[in-house]
């Protein structure tokens, strides 16, 4: 564009009338002969980009990541890189410029030997019938001491949503947690069955008692990333439950034994009246004794003759109530059973 100006000019016109044709001001055409280099915006009109006069040569950049990638800071990030390089006695740049001119060569992120933490995924897992998941936590209940709380273990299985058990402690421990397991275990006979216990990181549930409990039950213990609470979803869905539940106690515990006539209350309502919309509707209770395919057959024939009989007040299906199939803990990936289905298919 300034060629094309600068040709018009020198045909005659006044650079003033040659810059309007263009679309730019006579000042703008002195700006960029005083050194500034012309770029399209993107839009369709000329921007100027200026080059810094304190830009950084090419010397100078490469001297900031020779001195990066020296094996005494190869391991260092440039705000521990200045500081030492100022105590030798040396200034190569600044800080931000340390780490301006590292992120352009992609050495930001773990430069040298460090390698970043891998947190895998846990493995998916699947429940086609009770007591094949069961997944536990441990949540806080206030008490009428500030900084004082009663621990709620509760165990659920993912299938059925039932709470199999539970135990209110007045502190958190492995041992506590190796006696309610033992207890649950026992209530629902799980002895000789393929079980998978799915919990957070929590010392009670990683704790030697407790590992050792399940390794002498014949339980696959299964654990979540640390700090993601979404790998453990159903235990935190029912402490959601549990605490914004109408009739949960707006003032503190008073006591242990309060704590835990509450929690007796909750688990029966939870499992025997409440009706879940994860099941369709029926209750965790129903589903862990198999009620809920009688059940939900029933409701499909009451629908089916509702139909029949006013055919006019249906535009399409019934409402689906057929069963709950399979249910998955952290899917993500082909779950192992279904991968050998298809290779048997295949």
């Amino acid at each position: 564009m300034v060629d094309l100006i600068k040709e018009a000019s020198t045909a005659g016109a006044r650079q003033s009338k040659a810059c309007k044709v263009v679309g730019i001001s006579f000042r703008t055409l002195q700006r960029w002969k005083d050194g500034g280099q012309v770029q399209d915006d993107g839009r369709g009109r000329a921007a100027i980009r200026r080059t810094p006069r304190n830009k950084l040569s090419s010397l100078e950049r490469q001297a900031v990541l020779d001195v990066a990638n020296l094996q005494e800071f190869a391991h260092l990030a440039p705000n521990q890189i200045v500081p030492i390089l100022a105590d030798q006695g040396r200034y190569i740049a600044s800080e931000s410029t340390f780490y301006r001119v590292l992120h352009e060569a992609g050495q930001v992120a773990h430069r040298g030997k460090a390698k970043p933490p891998t947190r895998k995924r846990p493995d998916p897992l699947q429940a086609d019938a009770p007591n094949q998941v069961w997944s536990w936590d441990i949540t806080y209940l206030a008490t009428n001491i500030k900084g004082i709380f009663f621990y709620l273990y509760l165990i659920m299985d993912i299938f059925s949503r039932k709470i199999v058990g539970w135990e209110v402690y007045e502190t958190e421990s492995s041992e506590q947690a190796s006696r309610l397991f033992r207890k649950t275990c026992l209530c629902e006979g799980i002895a000789g069955k393929d079980l998978v216990l799915h919990s957070d990181n929590g010392s009670p549930m990683k704790g030697a008692t407790m590992l050792a409990t399940l390794q002498k039950l014949g339980v696959m213990p299964s654990f979540s990333r640390p700090c993601v609470s979404n790998d453990n979803p159903y235990s935190e869905s029912l402490f959601k439950t549990l605490k914004y539940r109408p009739e949960f106690p707006d003032k503190p515990f008073e006591s242990l034994e309060k704590a835990r006539v509450w929690v007796a209350g909750f688990q029966h309502w939870y499992n025997e009246v409440h009706r879940h919309s994860a099941l369709k509707f029926v209750t965790p209770g129903q589903r862990h004794r198999g009620e809920d395919i009688a059940i939900l057959e029933e409701r499909q024939r009451l629908y089916e003759a509702a139909k029949a009989k006013q055919p006019e007040r249906w535009s399409g299906k019934t409402r689906d109530w057929t069963p709950v199939g399979t249910v998955y803990l952290n899917p993500g990936k082909p779950v192992k059973k279904e991968v050998e289905l298809k290779q048997k298919a295949a």
